[in-house]
C-alpha cells in the first residue's frame, strides 16, 4: 500500500498552490540542516555537523556531488568552526510491527559568511536566490484510478515537498478546484500544455509533473519538468518504496534547475601550481608550523620546496583554487598575512608567518 495517508478531498477555490511550502518543523533555511543522530555525545555531534554541512553546500551549490569535490572533505571535517547554532528534535514514528519508533535529529545552523568563504575559496558552483517554487501537478494511481494531489492532500506528497526543501528549493501545490482536479486526465496522457494552462494562475510559470503508480511490487513515476512553456527535463523513478520513487521527482527538478539558472562563485581562481614567498621562517619550529599549516588547507593540495635565503622560504603550491582561493582560506586564521604585493605584478605573493 502506498501509505502515504492519501485524502482526496476537494478543496475551496480560494487555495493557493504558493501555501504549501512543506509544514514539517525542520530546519529549512539554505544555511541550515538537519541530520539523524544516535544520541547527543561530542564526537555524535561532531559527526552530525560534518553531514549536515555537507547537505548546505549541495544546497547552496546545487550539487549532489559536492562533498566529492576537491578540498570539500578537509572542510567538512572542520564543520563544528562553521557552526552558528544547533538544538535537538525527537520525531516520533511508527514501526513495520506497529510500535512507535523514536528519532533524534540535530538541526544545524551555519554561518553565512564562513560558509560563503568556503563556497567562494573552493570555487563551487552558486544557485542564486530567491529561488524559484514549482507548481507541482502530481497524480497518483493506488489502483482505483489516477486523482491530483492537492494543497488538501499535501501529506501524500510529503515525501517530493521535503526532498524539494532538502535541495534547497520549494514545491507548490495546486488549491485543487474543479477545473484543476479534471487536468487528471492531462496530467496523466504528458499533456504539458494543458497543465501549463491550467497552472497559469500560479508564479512563477513551471511545473513539475508527475505521474506515479503501481508497477510490479512496487512503484514507478514518470516526471516532466516545464519552465515558461519549455520542457526541460523528463525522466522516469521507480523503487518500492512509494515515497523514494516520488522523491526523485525533486532531484530532478533541482537538477534541471540547477543547469539553467547556477552560476560560478566567481570568487576563485584557476587551478595549478604556483611559486610563494614565505618569511617569517627563523626556526626549524616555524617551518614545521608552516607546512603544517599549509596541509591543513583545503585549497592546496601539494608543497613542494624551492629554495630558502635571506628573503623567504620559496614554495610552489598546488592549488585547487589559485591565489585567490588560498588568500580567502588563510584571511580567517591568522597565521599567515599576506603582503600588499599586487597578485599579477612581476613580483612573487609573499606571506608573513604570525
Amino acid at each position: 500500500m502506498l501509505g502515504l495517508g492519501l485524502a482526496f478531498a476537494l478543496l475551496s477555490p480560494m487555495a493557493h498552490a504558493q501555501r504549501v511550502e512543506g509544514d514539517r518543523a525542520a530546519a529549512s533555511g539554505i544555511y541550515e540542516a538537519e541530520v539523524p543522530v544516535n544520541n547527543q555525545t561530542d564526537t555524535e555531534r561532531n559527526n552530525g555537523f560534518a553531514r549536515a554541512l555537507a547537505q548546505v553546500l549541495a544546497k547552496i551549490s546545487g550539487d549532489r556531488g559536492a562533498t566529492g569535490r576537491p578540498g570539500v572533505g578537509q572542510e567538512l571535517r572542520r564543520a563544528k568552526e562553521y557552526v552558528s547554532g544547533y538544538d535537538y528534535r525527537q520525531d516520533q514514528g511508527v514501526s513495520s510491527t506497529g510500535a512507535p519508533t523514536f528519532k533524534t535529529m540535530l538541526v544545524a545552523r551555519f554561518d553565512r559568511a564562513k560558509v560563503d568563504g568556503i563556497i567562494g575559496a573552493l570555487g563551487l558552483p552558486i544557485w542564486p536566490q530567491p529561488r524559484p517554487k514549482p507548481v507541482l501537478w502530481l497524480a497518483i494511481d493506488d489502483g482505483k484510478g489516477p486523482r491530483l494531489v492537492a494543497v488538501g492532500q499535501s501529506n501524500a506528497a510529503r515525501a517530493v515537498l521535503d526532498r524539494a526543501i532538502e535541495r534547497g528549493y520549494r514545491l507548490g501545490l495546486p488549491s485543487g478546484n474543479a477545473a484543476e482536479q479534471a487536468a487528471v486526465g492531462a496530467i496523466w496522457r504528458g499533456d504539458t500544455g494543458a497543465i501549463a494552462r491550467t497552472s497559469a494562475r500560479y508564479s512563477p510559470p513551471m511545473q513539475l509533473i508527475g505521474k506515479l503508480y503501481r508497477k510490479g511490487a512496487g512503484w514507478k513515476a514518470d516526471w516532466t519538468f516545464v519552465d515558461g512553456g519549455r520542457v526541460l527535463s523528463k525522466w522516469s523513478s521507480e523503487n518500492a518504496d512509494a515515497r523514494a520513487a516520488m522523491s526523485a521527482g525533486a532531484d530532478g527538478t533541482a537538477d534541471a534547475l540547477i543547469r539553467r539558472y547556477a552560476r560560478g562563485s566567481g570568487a576563485s581562481g584557476p587551478a595549478g601550481a604556483y611559486r610563494v614567498r614565505f618569511t617569517g621562517i627563523d626556526s626549524a619550529d616555524d617551518y614545521i608550523r608552516l607546512m603544517g599549516h599549509l596541509q591543513d588547507i583545503s585549497v592546496v593540495r601539494k608543497v613542494r620546496p624551492i629554495s630558502a635565503g635571506p628573503d623567504g622560504l620559496l614554495l610552489e603550491l598546488d592549488l585547487i583554487s589559485g591565489l585567490p582561493g588560498f588568500r580567502k582560506m588563510i584571511g580567517s586564521r591568522g597565521i599567515l598575512v599576506g603582503s600588499d604585493t599586487a597578485e599579477g605584478s612581476s613580483d612573487l605573493p609573499t606571506f608573513d608567518l604570525r
